[in-house]
Order: structure tokens, then sequence, then C-alpha cells
């Protein structure tokens, strides 16, 4: 059983909800995504509901058929506090900045990374196990992943034509 952080745009684009993925990375997400929800990996969130909230905040029940990526949050809100299923891991946000981290590298490389994604980079990092986290279609993520893995940090791009086109598209 492998323990992953998984980004929010995992489960958006599991729920049909993101344009820019194809359908291969669309089925790439839905599998890793019941990897998670029957137990064959375990899932690593922060203690203070960061990643959950980030997760609400993206995956609203609109009214109409709930799609997987609202079926993950519902089985996230469900499991968080099962040792089984999910991992809670402590990080330290520094002063009152709410997206700096204590555990987030030190390295003039990832200055510009973003910061509301810095939780997954803290959490992982903080995991004994150091989790791999899972990125589907965030480009932001893409220029940084040579400095991230200099860091210590495993970013799976598992949609990786898809990051890599969308990013090449916001270059030119």
């Amino acid at each position: 059983m492998a323990a992953l952080v998984v980004d929010t745009n995992v489960a958006v684009v599991a729920n049909s909800g993101s344009r820019q993925a194809s359908d291969t990375c669309f089925l790439v997400c839905v599998e890793r995504l019941g990897r998670i929800t029957s137990d064959e990996d375990k899932l690593v969130l922060d203690d203070m509901w960061r990643i959950i909230k980030e997760y609400q905040n993206n995956l609203q029940p609109s009214g109409k058929q709930p799609g997987i990526g609202e079926a993950f949050l519902k089985w996230v809100l469900t499991n968080r506090e099962n040792p089984q299923r999910c991992d809670l891991i402590r990080i330290n946000q520094m002063g009152n900045d709410d997206t700096e981290f204590v555990e987030f590298p030190d390295s003039p490389e990832l200055d510009g990374f973003d910061r509301s994604d810095r939780k997954f980079v803290a959490v992982a990092l903080s995991h004994p196990d150091n989790p791999t986290i899972l990125q589907a279609v965030d480009s932001k993520w893409w220029p940084f992943r040579h400095s991230l893995q200099a860091s210590g940090v495993s970013v799976e791009f598992i949609c990786e034509d898809d990051i890599e086109r969308l990013y090449r598209s916001r270059a030119e």
C-alpha cells in the first residue's frame, strides 16, 4: 500500500470538471482515486483541514448526479480519522500566512511555486514515508518539477502529456 498526497485537480478531473484534461487523463484520475477508496493506496492529509477545505471548495455538489471526485470527497470526509485509510500530518504555518510552511523547501528555485499548493509539498515532506504527490493537469507545477525533485519531493504527473501540452500553450 503506497501512501499518496492527492492534489485537488486529480479529483476535479475525475469529476469531469476539467475541459483541459483528455479522456485518457480522466480515466487515469478515476483509476488512481479508486485505488485509494478501495484501500490499495492510502491518502495523506494535513491535520488542520487545509487540503480537505480545498477539495470542498472545488468539488461542490451542483445538485446533479455526484461525480467521482465528489464521491472521493465524501470518502475522505468519512475516512479521514481512520488510520488504516488516511494519515493525518501536522504542518507548521509560518506566522499568519496560511500559505507558507516551515516544512516547504528553502530553495530559491521554488520561490515562484504557487503558494496555495505549498501545503501539499509540506505534507509530503513531513510524512515519514515521503509520499508521492499525484498531479493531473495543474500546469503551474510543471516548471518546478526538477526543483521539487532536487528538494526531495516526489511528484507523479499522472497526465504528463496533458500537463506538458497545457504548460507549453500557456508559455506561448
